[in-house]
């Protein structure tokens, strides 16, 4: 029988770092109160851990101390934190105690709910810190979203993850997912989401920041993490303000030369929306979380290779807890007022006008039909041969539609009699639009066919992905690949 693990309450960990004797550093805090420094005092014994707590919360002050920053609740603000309070401590204690003592800075900046209440609540937490004595520092950075509906309970929230982050750091940095489950302990998910998150130093040489930022999905500590086309975990507020998002949705195992033909072609009818010419656009690929654990649990090697190939493309890969378009659509709607562009093949256009997909939902197909484009979004539908798309075609088909021959585009594409009128509603109106101008020698050719040549000793398969895709398939021996025998 396994046992089960305590949970450590808040105070018992901030009690636990204050009587270790072997930590000593700095909470610097701006905003939401010092809550983090408040509990570590209120458990008593702090003048074992904290040599320093401090709050520079006019901004003329906090410029004199920190420098300037175009933002006071980003990243930039939270780093020059970090750096200044842990150059201070240092300078001022290293000659004393650096060769006995671990010294670590914690920093936070933070905007909580205001009292108008007119703004949510989030900000950037960090701590700095040492495993053994004179070792370089390592580091934690992270990005909350405070979803209480009172100040008093965002600070209280804050407080608990403070102290969790810090602790954590100290005693479960070897362990970075054990880590990443502790940051909500006596506070929960539902009350503080996590939805960034990035190591440095040596304490994680071995460490994949994709990785960590999965297990933040996988856990339910957030719904989606971004990643940059260079690998670098990004904050969605800071990636998507104020930027129109074009999302293309897969398992891209691989990225196929199809998967790019359906961006291009999206794209150029997506810049030329009134709505979006002139503005940045920021193109995602995404892959929801039952894509990769379709095995039943998650590979991490195959999950890496996946962002790899997409990065290898120049885009952006996001993970999703979301299965529904509806939830994606309002998930970008949090961080950007821009257009959003859906870009699906008409197979996906099928299962989007099943009725049981949106069974749950009290309203149905209405009810997830109305969120869904509710607010500037538009779906982009790429074309499928006709014998493709059969492969498709459910008891939800029209039994008596005639036979469509050549393409199936979301101009002809078969729709059940009770859903026709809906269906010419959102076409008509330009809601859901039929992608032009496909390269139609492309078509029929996806990523299980792509798969099944490598693992075949096929070489054809790379006449399907982009040269980027297939120069690293080779070089990792990806999806069973092997080299020809000379």
């Amino acid at each position: 029988m396994t046992e089960k693990k305590e949970l450590l309450t808040t105070n018992r960990k901030a009690l636990t770092i204050n009587l270790d004797g072997t930590r000593y550093g700095t909470i610097a805090e701006i905003g939401a109160g010092q809550e983090v420094a408040r509990i570590f005092f209120q458990v008593g014994g702090a003048s074992g851990s904290i040599a320093k707590t401090m709050s520079a919360y006019d901004m003329t002050f906090s410029d004199a101390i920190y420098g300037k920053a175009p933002r006071y609740v980003s990243r930039d603000r939270l780093t020059r934190m970090l750096d200044h309070e842990y150059r201070l401590l240092n300078e001022r204690l290293a000659g004393q105690r650096g060769d006995k003592t671990c010294f670590f800075v914690f920093a936070d900046t933070v905007a909580a709910k205001s009292a108008r209440g007119t703004n949510d609540g989030h900000g950037w937490l960090g701590v700095r810190f040492q495993t053994r004595p004179l070792e370089q520092p390592s580091e934690i950075i992270l990005h909350v979203r405070l979803w209480d509906k009172k100040n008093v309970l965002q600070q209280e929230a804050l407080g608990i993850v403070g102290v969790n982050l810090i602790y954590g750091a100290f005693h479960y940095y070897n362990d970075p997912e054990k880590f990443i489950l502790s940051l909500v302990d006596n506070v929960g998910a539902d009350r503080v989401e996590v939805d960034m998150i990035h190591f440095s130093g040596p304490a994680f040489q071995a460490a994949d920041n994709r990785l960590l930022a999965l297990h933040l999905v996988r856990h339910g500590l957030t719904n989606a993490v971004m990643f940059s086309p260079g690998g670098e975990v990004l904050q969605p507020a800071e990636a998507l303000f104020q930027k129109a998002v074009l999302v293309q949705r897969g398992h891209f195992r691989p990225v196929t030369r199809v998967h790019l033909d359906m961006l291009r072609v999206a794209r150029a009818r997506f810049e030329a929306e009134p709505a979006v010419q002139g503005k940045p656009v920021v193109t995602l690929l995404e892959i929801t979380m039952p894509s990769l654990l379709a095995s039943g649990t998650i590979d991490p090697a195959d999950f890496l290779s996946r962002v790899d190939l997409i990065a290898r493309t120049g885009g952006h890969t996001l993970i999703s807890n979301y299965t529904e378009y509806h939830r994606l659509t309002a998930y970008f709607r949090r961080y950007t007022p821009e257009m959003v562009g859906v870009v699906i093949g008409v197979n996906s256009l099928l299962e989007l006008f099943r009725e049981q997909t949106h069974e749950h939902l009290d309203g149905g197909i209405l009810e997830s039909i109305g969120r869904l484009f509710k607010q500037g979004v538009r779906l982009y539908a790429y074309p499928m041969r006709a014998d493709i798309y059969q492969r498709y075609i459910t008891r939800d088909a029209p039994a008596t539609a005639a036979p469509v021959t050549g393409l199936v585009t979301a101009t002809n594409f078969p729709i059940i009699a009770r859903l026709r009128h809906l269906y010419t509603h959102l076409l008509e109106n330009g809601y859901v639009q039929p992608l032009e101008g496909a390269d139609e020698s492309l078509l029929g050719n996806y990523g299980p066919d792509v798969v099944r040549l490598i693992q075949a000793g096929d070489a054809r398969w790379r006449d399907l992905v982009p040269p980027p895709v297939a120069e690293l398939i080779a070089a990792r021996g990806l999806f069973g690949y092997r080299p020809a025998s000379p």
